[in-house]
């Protein structure tokens, strides 16, 4: 077991160069750091409570989730009537009082409507009740009224997308290591470190993004539209860049393409007055859909509406065949490239408000790290002594050792672009601690080796045998707890399990591999007739 090939002894030295390589940048200042070569550019991130950044609270409102639950069961039921066999007449659908009602033109129908409807109800979660209940009213209305397990049920689907959502765009800022996590039912905390100024980030998130191309309704009178009156079949949306001077302006309900078909938004520059613009490209269905509708309404306007907003609402001069098209506005680079991202990442499925927002100054963070830096001396500095007085030439080689796992901890986090945060600080201390415990047992087991007798290269083997199947018993129960701890906690319960796991793997070679390593090299050069431990 001490035998160590001239290959181990290598495989064992690449390891800790890698650590040191890559341990070595953290501490380096910027604009050394940004001269490094990109494979180098690797450092441990400072979390929120260390670095500063920003603190924002979402908030969905579920009565919006309600209304789009109502609107998208809206489209399905005129689909499900109108293309069935039988096609089955109905009158307008209303949405008052927050549920869906219409009249069936023909009464024989009625029941033939229903079971076309109820199955476009689904189950809410594991309630065993339905989203929608389906009930005939005065023989030939059909109501629709959702479930209170529905809304709910769907509030907690839509908060789920949503947190997938805001990661994405937030990755797409290039920040890395934001905190992102449910807080109750409806709300949503985001954390990210290193941003001082909050305001492009709360812009960013308040978009919903929901993209919309839909025809400009050119038959609707002026005067009914100012007055907020649409047409059938129309509505009456903002326009605030109107070119005619009028707040408002009438499009076609029907959407064309929606954003959900784009599969890519950047930010670009018109070619004709290089102004700052958005260059989409749709898949294969939306880049279909899209040039069949521009090929049929050829010299007629269609509006480009952002969160029930218009944009911009230019005339379709010829057919849209290539699957691409360009959103221009009233847009600065800024606002292009916000606008990109959110369209990349997807629209979030509840708009979300801010609710609370604060930010952390980096003094605070300043603080943390010298009392943690302080910490780790203390500790470092005490394990060292005990070590060195306790077991003497085998305390040094612990103290190597858990030197050496140091610089591995901090090398292994930088490649992962790990974040450190406060509690980060304390899993490392802890580390420290529990990181000579490996030594501990294996250099008691050897004194008891030693007292019953035994040679010492026989001593030091066995010792470090019996001791290494202890340790890995041990650690690997650590590991399973950090591991849990990982999954299941968020922010900076995250952050001590990341490093905690990280230092036992470490902990485990350095104090084993490494130290017996060490205790090899001596026992060869040496060859000792006495051991003193």
């Amino acid at each position: 077991m001490l035998g160590f090939t001239r290959a181990k002894v290598w495989l064992v030295a690449a390891v800790l160069l890698f650590g040191a390589v890559f341990a070595v940048p953290t501490f380096l200042p910027a604009p050394v750091f940004n001269q490094l070569p990109s494979f180098l550019q690797a450092k441990v991130n400072l979390g929120l409570d260390l670095s500063g950044g920003s603190h924002i609270l979402l908030e969905a409102d579920p009565a919006d989730v309600a209304k789009q639950r109502l609107e998208n069961m809206e489209e399905q039921v005129r689909t499900e009537l109108r293309r069935g066999d039988p096609r089955i007449s109905i009158g307008d659908i209303s949405r008052k009082g927050g549920r869906l009602s219409f009249m069936v033109r023909d009464p024989s129908q009625v029941d033939a409507a229903v079971e076309r409807i109820r199955p476009l109800t689904q189950g809410a979660g594991l309630t065993g009740q339905r989203d929608f209940n389906v009930e005939v009213v005065d023989s030939s209305t059909i109501v629709m009224t959702p479930t209170q397990a529905g809304i709910n049920n769907a509030l907690d689907q839509a908060m789920d997308v949503a947190k997938e959502v805001i990661d994405r765009r937030i990755n797409e800022l290039g920040t890395r290591e934001p905190t992102i996590i449910r807080q109750g039912s409806n709300r949503i905390v985001v954390q990210v470190p290193g941003l001082q100024d909050p305001g492009e980030l709360k812009d960013l998130l308040g978009q919903t993004a929901k993209l919309e191309f839909k025809l400009v309704d050119y038959t609707a009178d002026p005067a009914e539209v100012a007055a907020g009156r649409a047409p059938i079949g129309s509505e009456i949306l903002p326009y605030p860049e109107n070119p005619s001077g009028s707040p408002m302006i009438a499009v076609k309900r029907q959407v064309m393409v929606s954003g959900e078909e784009l599969i890519d938004a950047q930010q670009g520059y018109d070619q004709q007055n290089n102004q700052p613009v958005v260059n989409i490209r749709f898949n294969g269905a939306g880049g279909k859909k899209f040039g069949r509708v521009t090929s049929e309404n050829v010299n007629r306007p269609f509006a480009i509406i952002l969160d029930g907003t218009v944009l911009s609402a230019p005339n379709i001069n010829e057919p849209i065949l290539g699957g691409s098209a360009q959103i221009s506005g009233s847009f600065t680079v800024q606002s292009a490239n916000q606008l990109a991202i959110a369209l990349r990442s997807g629209k979030l499925p509840v708009a979300l408000t801010v609710v609370e927002e604060r930010t952390v100054g980096p003094d605070l963070g300043a603080d943390s790290i010298r009392k943690g830096v302080i910490a780790c001396a203390i500790a470092t500095a005490a394990v060292l002594a005990f070590m060195l007085v306790s077991y003497g030439r085998f305390g040094v080689y612990a103290n190597l050792a858990l030197a050496a796992n140091i610089i591995l901890i901090i090398g292994v986090m930088a490649v992962l672009n790990a974040t450190l945060t406060l509690p980060g600080i304390a899993g490392f201390v802890l580390t420290i601690g529990a990181a000579v415990d490996a030594n501990v047992l294996i250099n008691e087991r050897i004194r008891e080796e030693q007292r019953r007798g035994r040679p010492i290269i026989q001593t030091i083997e066995t010792g470090y045998r019996e001791a290494t199947r202890a340790i890995l018993d041990a650690n690997i129960t650590n590991v399973i707890a950090a591991a849990l701890m990982f999954y299941f906690g968020s922010g900076p319960i995250k952050g001590f399990a990341v490093v905690l796991t990280i230092g036992i793997v470490t902990s485990v070679f350095t104090a084993v591999t490494v130290s017996r390593m060490l205790a090899s090299f001596w026992l060869r050069r040496k060859r000792p007739t006495e051991l003193v431990i």
